[in-house]
């Protein structure tokens, strides 16, 4: 697999929430409950090898892992190797439960300002909240994929791996390596 392989017409799957950066930072804080701790560490501990497997097993030709420059750090990169535009629906887009919630209460990793920076100018954002753009350039440790299948193996790809969700699609390269909506 490689970042150089999405082709318009592909379709967009996330493996696992996002959010973990904030959550990190905010139990670094002591601000959220054990039982939200709890999940975001095992989550963390969940290997992408049936993710990954499974790409390959129905004809995926591009994915990344989805890690320390965030999802659109990583899509961005996704779009630049292979000249396309990336689309995604934010309200698809998981995320993991208290996330929103310790952003506003002030746990801003530093790695998430640095990405938002680094990728403003490669975003439609159309009506991102600033949750919105926080949650989406949070820096993940231990993050899922971001995996660009073939709109004919869509549903296999989804049955097959625990968690994924479609998030969006590939199209021609446009004005934007990104566009939200």
């Amino acid at each position: 697999l490689t970042n150089a392989g999405a082709r318009p017409g592909d379709r967009l799957v996330l493996t696992k929430p996002i959010g973990n950066g904030i959550l990190a930072t905010a139990m670094k804080q002591g601000s959220v409950a054990a039982s939200v701790a709890d999940e975001v560490i095992a989550l963390m501990r969940e290997l992408n090898a049936r993710a990954s497997q499974s790409a390959l097993d129905v004809g995926s030709r591009c994915a990344t892992d989805v890690t320390g420059f965030g999802l659109l750090g990583h899509a961005s990169h996704i779009a630049r190797a292979s000249r396309v535009t990336i689309q995604l629906r934010m309200a698809a887009v998981p995320v993991l439960p208290g996330a929103v919630d310790a952003w506003r209460a002030g746990a801003r990793p530093g790695g998430g300002t640095r990405n938002l920076d680094y990728v403003t100018p490669l975003v439609a954002w159309g009506s991102a909240s600033d949750s919105d753009r926080a949650l989406l350039t949070d820096p993940q440790t231990s993050g899922g994929l971001l995996v660009v299948v073939p709109s004919t193996r869509i549903q296999e790809y989804l049955a097959r791996v625990p968690r994924a969700v479609e998030i969006g699609e590939v199209s021609p390269q446009g004005e934007a390596a990104i566009v939200l909506g």
